[in-house]
C-alpha cells in the first residue's frame, strides 16, 4: 500500500524523558516516585479525571495532550474527521494483575470497580478521544512489540477505509511493570 499520509508530529515518553518531535522536553528528577504524575504538573495540564486513571491512560493521555497542543482540534466539539488507532505489547496486563489481587484471596475478596474498568487496553484510546473530542473511528491492537511499518500499514489502512479522515492520532502506549513506553504520531492525510 501506499503511504497516503504524512507525520506532522510526534511525541515520546520513557521512564526518564520526555521528547516532542524530537527536542528533549523534560527529564525525569532523581528521587521522583511519581513521574507520570511530574508530567503532568510540568505541563500544566488541568484535567481532575487523570488522578482516577491507571498509568496506562495516563501515560497515552500525556503523550496525546503532548502531541495535540499545537493542533487546531478544539475541545468543544466532536471531530469525526480524526481517529484513533494504537498499539502495545501488554495489553491491560499491568491492571490485570492489580485486579487479580482483589479478588484472589477468598477470605478478603473485594473486587475493585475502580481497578476493574481499566482491564481493557482500548480504554486508553476512550479517554483520549473523551479529552480531544475525537469522535473517529478507534482501535488498539496488541503485538509482540512497537514495529514502525506496521504502525504505518494500520494507519494506512485506517485513511484507506475511511475517507472523511484528515488526521489520526497513532502510534505505540505501553505501561508494564512501572515501564512506561509511549510513542504517538499525528498522522495527517496526504
Amino acid at each position: 500500500m501506499q503511504n497516503n499520509f504524512d507525520i506532522e508530529s510526534s511525541c515520546r515518553i520513557t521512564n526518564d524523558q520526555v521528547l516532542v518531535n524530537g527536542s528533549l522536553m523534560l527529564t525525569r528528577e532523581a528521587g521522583s516516585e511519581n513521574w507520570l504524575a511530574d508530567i503532568y504538573h510540568a505541563i500544566g495540564m488541568q484535567y481532575p479525571k487523570f488522578f482516577k486513571m491507571d498509568n496506562l491512560c495516563k501515560a497515552g493521555t500525556l503523550g496525546a495532550e503532548l502531541l495535540l497542543r499545537d493542533t487546531d482540534l478544539d475541545r468543544e466539539n466532536v471531530r469525526t474527521d480524526w481517529a484513533i488507532v494504537l498499539m502495545n505489547s501488554a495489553s491491560s496486563l499491568d491492571d490485570d494483575r492489580h485486579y487479580q489481587q482483589t479478588i484472589q484471596d477468598p477470605d478478603n475478596y473485594y473486587p475493585s470497580p475502580a481497578v476493574f474498568v481499566y482491564t481493557l487496553a482500548n480504554i486508553v484510546t476512550g479517554e483520549i478521544a473523551i479529552r480531544h473530542k475525537i469522535g473517529g473511528e478507534s482501535s488498539f491492537y496488541v503485538l509482540p512489540e512497537f514495529n514502525m511499518d506496521q504502525m504505518t500499514d494500520l494507519t494506512g489502512q485506517a485513511f484507506a477505509a475511511t475517507p472523511e479522515l484528515k488526521h489520526i492520532l497513532c502510534g505505540w502506549a505501553d505501561y508494564d511493570n512501572k515501564s512506561c513506553d509511549v510513542q504517538l504520531f499525528h498522522a495527517v492525510r496526504k
